[in-house]
């Protein structure tokens, strides 16, 4: 398990070694975890893979998401995400308010919000600098069926009226599930506006809140 076996490998090998009464890993990472030490800890791949078997067997962990939670020096908020996505998709609600990311992490995000088995429903990915790359990364996941987000915080997040574009093309493809998107603070103008607002008077659009 210490040969850097892949994240989903890894969680298979946990839950065979639990049923064979082998609990030495996930016990060290679970120290880690209760003692606020994982922020200033470097873990190997398999310790990494052990904190996704012990937050996806803790249904307390499974409700809220927060990336800033588990974050350090010795990774990045992108690394981080990587390696945790199989709890982001098992979370209802993730927060990475003010986290660094970027467009790429849009594209992870993207594909745990494609996946048919995701229970995410509320995101904030609130200042950061995705831009309008990412936006459009996200938005076409937003009109694909399978995507039950309902909540979506994009505040300061550099997003133009380009971004705003491709939100509102995926509303109106598949307007049935986001209640709530937040654009404030970004550079929208009243064209961006506007395009936003004509979608609300689609009687299929369920948006009830649009800031």
């Amino acid at each position: 398990i210490r040969e850097n076996p892949s994240t989903e490998k890894s969680i298979n090998l946990f839950h065979c070694l639990y049923e064979l009464d082998d609990h030495s890993l996930v016990e060290e990472v679970q120290h880690y975890l209760q003692s606020g030490n994982l922020q200033q800890s470097e873990l190997s791949s398999s310790q990494w893979s052990a904190v996704v078997f012990v937050l996806l067997t803790s249904m307390q962990e499974q409700d809220v998401f927060v990336l800033n939670k588990y974050t350090n020096k010795h990774c990045t908020s992108d690394e981080v995400l990587l390696k945790l996505l199989p709890v982001v998709a098992a979370s209802r609600k993730a927060e990475f308010n003010n986290c660094d990311l970027n467009e790429e992490s849009c594209a992870a995000l993207a594909s745990v919000l494609r996946s048919e088995s995701s229970n995410l429903r509320e995101l904030d990915l609130s200042k950061n600098k995705l831009t309008d790359s990412g936006v459009k990364c996200l938005s076409a996941v937003l009109e694909n069926p399978h995507c039950k987000l309902e909540t979506l915080r994009l505040c300061y997040c550099d997003i133009s009226d380009e971004g705003c574009a491709a939100l509102t093309s995926a509303l109106r493809s598949n307007p049935s599930h986001l209640r709530e998107l937040d654009l404030s603070g970004n550079k929208l103008r009243d064209s961006g506006v506007k395009c936003l607002s004509a979608v609300l008077e689609n009687p299929h659009c369920k948006l009830e809140t649009l800031k």
